[in-house]
This record gives C-alpha cells, structure tokens and sequence, in this order.
C-alpha cells in the first residue's frame, strides 16, 4: 500500500546580516490523506485500548466510575469495524476487561455487544499504579498486528501505589510504541503526572472537571484515532556540514519541544517524532538551525525538512540562508516566527507561574502569570485569556498587570495548566 504524502511548506526570513548564523523557521506540515490509504486503515491497521481507573475513589461520588462506563461504551462504539480494540481496568494492578483473556478483539457488532456487557460489569476499589495499566496495554497492543495503535487513560487521582520512577521506566519503555491521550476527571489528580505521560507517548492531556463530560470527549478521541491513516512519521531534518539544529519543536496546534528527543540517523541528519497523521491534518513546526557565518552575497541551503516514513520521505521543503548588507532585509522579523516564539513563552510562562502559586510564591505566581496575559493579549488567544481571568484578577492587559484572585476553583486552575500548551494559529506570511 502507498503512503499518503506531505506537503511541507516553509516560511522564514532567509536574509542574515554580515556573520549571522541563526536562522528560524517555521515548517507547516499538511497530510494528503488518500483514499487507498483510508481502505488500508479499514482493513485493521487501528488498534484502541481504553483504560478505565477503578480505584476505590471513582466510586466516591458513584458517578465517575458510572459516567466512566458510558464514556467507554460510547467509545467502543465509534470503533471502525476491522480494527483491534480492547478495555484495562486499573487499580493497584491492571487486568483486561475485554476480551478477558489480554488479547485484542476484532471490532464488529458481536464484540462491541460483548464489550458493552464486560464493561458495565466494572466496578470501583483498589488502589492507583498507573505504571502497571500502561504496561498490560503495551503488552495487549502486541497481541495485534496493527500499527496505528492508540490508547485512552482515564483517572482520578495520583500514582500513589508505585514509585515515579516506576512510572517512568515503564512510560519510557512505552515511548514509540503506542500512542496515549490522557484524561483527569475531577481535581484530586496531578497534571504533571498526566503531562508527562502524554507528552511522552505524543498525546494529550486535560481536565474533565464534571464525569458527565467524559462519553462525548471519549467519543471524540476515539473518531480522532480511528482517522489516522499513517503510523510513526518522522520529521527530518538535514543540515549541511558545520551546521546544527538548535531545537524542533511542534508550535501548532499545540507546544510540544521535540528536540531532546532527536533520533541521530547521520552524522547531518536527525529524526525527531511526530506520531500518527490523519488526512488533512496540519501541524506548524519551529525549527531553529545554526549555520557556519557568511559573507554578504552568499547563499547556502541552510536545513531540508523532510517528512519520513520507513525511510521513505513523502514530503519536504527547503530552508534557506542569503546574507545581505541591506539592514532592512536582515532585520526583518518573521511574523509567524515571532508569533510562535510567543505562544511557547506563554506556556512556559503559565506553567511556571502556577507552579510558583504552588509553592506560596505570590511574587514569582503574579509577574509569570501577568506575562502569560499580555502574551494572550498580544498574540489573540482568546481561550487562554479567558482561563486566566479566572486565575487571576487582569488590571492592564496590555502590560500584564494582574493581581491573583484570592480564591480560585481547583477545575479553573487545572484547566488552565493542562490547555496551557494549546496555540492559536498565525497565517503564512508573504514576503
């Protein structure tokens, strides 16, 4: 079967001045999802695995673990027939719910029966070891063929039954493998527990703050799952001798820093990941490159940035580098650059300033989430704005003057942290 292409479309201002190294830009990646290639994910190439938190706190109140079993059912059945699927309850240990025997079952109108009935048997009691349910469903996904594989997990509360360096090893092992989209229900879990899961096995992460919430989310992850069509695509990026990458990092549609995580597959050429795409997705990319210095008049291709599957690349663009003694020319900033150099500082600066709240200091809190606000402001993202309004109480806007509310609901405050990363879009610009 041939792979949908890429289009990969590159925006930067390639004029440097006399010496200069650094160039910046911004990649825009867009998948030519094909018909061939959606009949090949019909055929079975999606495997979903929903992991449900059991422990003994979802049944306080009992609507969590019910609202969590409607959320599963509504999941299971948007599962595109053909394609593996299966349920982990968790708790202190993690156990298949379906099918019961830690395999992954054919989606069809009798298994969807079946695992409709398996799940409302699901009852809550027990403790927390979110390590253990990741690795049942790292071993359940290898009972599949599929290579889309993606994973729901749902709790309520904090890895309390397993060191975090149990957690970890086991989230590292799981790095590559599938794909896990991360959900708190309530406010008694910790949104960097989840953040570092998700961040890790290139999902999300948020809050659902009222269990009735949970079936349409559950429903929308799992449409958005069984749309990919294309597994473990790579972003690649070529430079010439005595250059290097400074950072890749994913800006749109949210801030996800990919460079530490570079696979090197030459001495010029590194890999960084990207996870599954569907057709028509678009992901922005900031890529940072540091050429050798030139000489006004010179010109040199400065990075290629390719999208990569099995070594096949299905689509690039070119990064560019002119040097010029027109001051004009080498001191123009790149809108979407500058926009996204933004958006990355205003999620540094929330994360930072809710941290530092935290931790009782007011000091730190108020001037970071005074500069997340004027960034909100500045760069047009509304939906930021509006939950740091609900974090604090906005005096300028413009100059991020801001004073911290004295009381602020737990869901308010976690919503903002976990939507944190979430960016508006800037258009290309048109020199």
């Amino acid at each position: 079967m041939s792979q949908p292409g890429f289009t990969v479309d590159v925006d930067h201002n390639q004029y440097l001045p006399e010496g200069g190294r650094d160039v910046s830009a911004i990649a825009t990646v867009i998948s030519e999802g094909t018909p061939a290639a959606a009949a090949g994910a019909d055929s079975g190439g999606s495997a979903e695995i929903i992991i449900v938190d059991c422990s003994g706190s979802m049944d306080v109140p009992h609507s969590k673990i019910a609202q969590a079993r409607a959320a599963t059912v509504a999941a299971i059945d948007v599962v595109r027939d053909g394609a593996h699927f299966a349920v982990i309850a968790g708790t202190s240990f993690a156990r298949p719910v379906y099918p019961p025997a830690g395999t992954m079952a054919v989606a069809s109108p009798q298994t969807r029966a079946e695992a409709r009935q398996a799940v409302n048997g699901l009852r809550a009691g027990g403790g927390t070891a979110i390590g253990k349910w990741l690795q049942l469903a790292s071993q359940v996904f290898r009972t599949s063929p599929a290579t889309l594989r993606h994973a729901i997990l749902l709790t309520d509360g904090r890895n309390q039954h397993e060191t975090p360096e149990e957690l970890a090893t086991v989230v590292s092992a799981c790095d590559g493998f599938f794909t896990c989209d991360c959900r708190g229900v309530g406010t008694d879990w910790e949104v960097s527990e989840l953040r570092k899961i998700s961040s890790t096995l290139l999902g999300t992460v948020d809050i659902i703050p009222d269990p009735a919430g949970l079936a349409a989310d559950f429903e929308a992850m799992t449409r958005n799952a069984m749309s990919k069509q294309v597994a473990d695509v790579a972003l690649r990026v070529w430079t010439p001798q005595q250059a290097e990458v400074r950072f890749v990092k994913q800006v749109s549609p949210t801030v996800e820093d990919l460079s530490a995580r570079r696979v090197t597959t030459s001495a010029q050429v590194g890999d960084y990941p990207t996870g599954a795409w569907g057709p028509g997705e678009s992901r922005d990319y900031h890529v940072g490159i540091r050429v050798q210095p030139g000489f006004v008049g010179q010109e040199m291709l400065a990075a290629r940035i390719s999208l990569v599957v099995d070594s096949q690349v299905l689509g690039q663009g070119l990064v560019r580098a002119n040097w010029t003694d027109d001051e004009a020319l080498s001191t123009r900033i790149n809108s979407r650059v500058a926009h996204y150099t933004g958006q990355a500082e205003l999620a540094s600066a929330i994360q930072a300033g809710l941290e530092a709240k935290k931790q009782g200091d007011e000091e730190t809190a108020t001037a970071k989430l005074g500069r997340a606000v004027a960034l909100a402001k500045e760069s047009g993202n509304e939906d930021t704005a509006k939950l740091l309004a609900k974090v604090v109480d906005v005096i300028d806007e413009a100059t991020g003057t801001v004073r911290l509310k004295k009381k602020v609901d737990d869901a308010d405050q976690m919503a903002l942290d976990t939507r944190s990363t979430k960016t508006v879009r800037v258009r290309k610009e048109h020199v």
